[in-house]
């Protein structure tokens, strides 16, 4: 019985979260429209409605990460599984972000191990949670620094390690991390590496997490070759 309540309270935020989703797009749209108008304007107050403009716009993206990494979180998906090559998926990842993380003055490393056997996962959901690890990586350096990014593993199973020069996670907070809606820093949905667990998880693989303050941290994803076979 319990079980059921849960399901139903999950379907029923999920839908919740889709009928809040189209009107939140259509107040986008219509703020995008009102921001050409106004740049087509002259004037002192225009620049100040300009500003209101973009702090509204603002506001209205992050609602919308948030609920684009709830309906993520929220959403159990069946597996697409497809054979891959990990350090492509890996390196797929890291190309996508590299633009972004350069701008922040980190230095991206890479060390993929050439040997690893061809994998079996849905590529579109890995590549999110490591995504996810990444852009975590990259927001405890908000002054720079390095982050490493390694492939490992054997027959049965690949180690995908994610390794920053950041603040660190201190060790109150820890074990927490992976909480829903637990985060300490200023941006982000707290769904992010909670998000990550769930679909590391779900192809029966692990994910943990050493920190130092103020030293970095390291992110270590273990996933089976084949999901099917564990």
């Amino acid at each position: 019985m319990h079980s059921e309540r849960l399901a139903f309270v999950g379907t029923l935020a999920g839908g919740l979260a889709h009928e809040i989703k189209n009107p939140l797009s259509t107040f986008s749209i219509n703020l995008q429209l009102l921001m050409e108008d106004v740049q087509n304007l002259k004037g002192e107050n225009n620049k100040k409605v300009y500003t209101r403009i973009q702090a509204l716009q603002r506001e209205v993206q992050r609602l919308e990460e948030i609920l684009n990494d709830f309906l993520r979180y929220a959403k159990g998906q069946k597996l697409t599984l497809e054979d891959c090559n990990i350090n492509e998926v890996v390196d797929e990842v890291v190309d996508f972000i590299t633009p972004e993380i350069k701008q922040k003055k980190i230095l991206i490393l890479k060390s993929y191990d050439a040997h690893l056997p061809p994998c079996r996962l849905d590529i579109n959901l890995v590549k999110q949670a490591i995504l996810n690890v990444v852009i975590n990586a990259e927001q405890a350096m908000e002054h720079g620094g390095e982050l490493m990014i390694r492939t490992s593993g054997n027959k049965k199973y690949i180690q995908i390690d994610v390794t920053d020069t950041g603040t660190g996670i201190s060790k109150d907070i820890l074990d927490k991390i992976f909480q829903v809606y637990y985060s300490t820093k200023k941006t982000g949905t707290g769904l992010g590496l909670p998000t990550a667990k769930r679909i590391i998880e779900e192809h029966k693989g692990t994910i943990s997490v050493q920190s130092e303050e103020n030293k970095g941290s390291n992110f270590s994803i273990k996933l089976p070759v084949d999901v099917n076979i564990y």
